[in-house]
């Protein structure tokens, strides 16, 4: 039947609460208005992100429909919608890109001005909302809100990806992988040779460390309180693991005696203030990068030592690798399809939506790298 222009009943995951249990329930989808596309979900990968969202660390309306690392199919389109069309593979995206704002005109610039992540506004463009349940409105988050059967994104926020893309894989593209290792190839760029340390070895971590590879990094470090971790990492090209917690001094300290000058490049994938500036007290002083990548509480201020900046190393802010999503995503699918890139390592765990609440768990104990919904 027919679905274009009716509102839909399917599953999906909501937080009614902060830091309240995931509940699978019974929403409605309403129809996409224009500029809108609603979209069938195949899968979403479960990204630090989102656990940022359900612990109330960002500013979010409740109840929401968490995730954003989605990949599915256009089920319709709203009027004047002319990038995709019903039956187009979709990458949706935490960050859009209008191709109207500074950001997305400057060749520099990706963090687009009508994204409004920071904080999440929990609605579409026009201040209202596409999810209801048992009568009540339910809020996005990032505009996306992939843990869900059926989702409404704007335009600007979902991109048409190859045909023959895998889908219960691609859905990583649409943030872990161009996060990290687009910060590694595209942010940073990486040299041959040089020495890179990287804080976080869970899905964006892990990326940083096959953009390191990829761009012929000749040491990788690898910090993480969680040793499960350091087996995987090692497969993706870390060198040396270190965890703070077992070490007798900082671990930039530690850092800045293995390497004698510090790293060429230090990457933060966590989102702890703490970790940021160990980071950038593992760089060289004098041509150190230190590329912040985690996702920060939205109250958390960074305090560094002015002194320390002047010697010339430099500190970067860094989102989805600096690339402009709707432009540069579906290339990199491409790539992943041309053997260019290879994601798989990435997926270590595959389940069913109604298995979330299993999923979760195997986040929360740092035993995957990403784990995939699978609709």
């Amino acid at each position: 039947m027919d679905t274009a222009g009716k509102t839909i009943t399917c599953r999906a995951a909501i937080a009614w609460a902060e830091k309240s249990r995931l509940s699978i329930e019974e929403v409605q989808v309403e129809p996409p208005k224009p500029g809108e596309v609603r979209i069938r979900m195949l899968s979403s990968g479960i990204c630090g992100s989102d656990d940022h969202v359900l612990k109330g660390e960002l500013s979010v309306k409740f109840p929401l429909i968490p995730g954003h690392e989605g990949a599915g199919i256009v089920e319709s389109v709203g009027d004047g919608v002319c990038s995709v069309k019903q039956g187009d593979k979709v990458l949706t995206l935490i960050i859009p890109q209008c191709r109207e704002c500074d950001a997305c005109l400057h060749s520099q610039g990706n963090f687009c001005d009508k994204q409004d992540v920071l904080p999440c506004s929990g609605v579409m463009l026009d201040g209202t909302c596409r999810f209801s349940c048992r009568g009540q409105k339910i809020y996005h988050s990032f505009r996306t809100s992939t843990f869900t059967e059926y989702t409404v994104v704007p335009e600007i926020a979902v991109v048409k990806i190859d045909d023959d893309a895998p889908m219960d894989k691609v859905c990583l593209i649409s943030c872990g992988v161009p996060t990290g290792y687009g910060a590694a190839v595209n942010s940073a760029k990486v040299t041959p040779g040089s020495t890179c340390v990287v804080f976080g070895l869970g899905g964006v971590g892990s990326a940083v460390v096959m953009g390191c590879k990829a761009s012929g990094a000749s040491r990788i470090i690898g910090v993480d309180i969680n040793e499960q971790k350091f087996p995987r990492a090692r497969a993706l090209g870390v060198t040396d693991c270190l965890n703070p917690n077992k070490l007798k001094k900082p671990v930039q300290e530690v850092v800045m005696e293995m390497t004698g000058v510090g790293a060429d490049f230090a990457f933060e994938a966590i989102g702890k203030v703490e970790t940021m500036v160990a980071a950038w007290n593992s760089c060289n002083n004098s041509y150190g990068v230190c590329l912040i990548v985690g996702l920060a509480p939205v109250d958390a201020q960074l305090c560094l030592e002015a002194a320390k900046i002047l010697s010339g190393k430099t500190l970067k802010g860094v989102c989805l690798g600096d690339y402009k999503t709707r432009d540069c995503i579906p290339q990199i699918v491409t790539d992943y399809l041309q053997d260019k890139i290879n994601i798989d390592p990435l997926v270590t765990h595959q389940l069913p939506f109604n298995q979330l609440h299993k999923a979760l768990e195997l986040y929360h104990a740092g035993k995957t790298i990403r784990c995939v919904l699978l609709f």
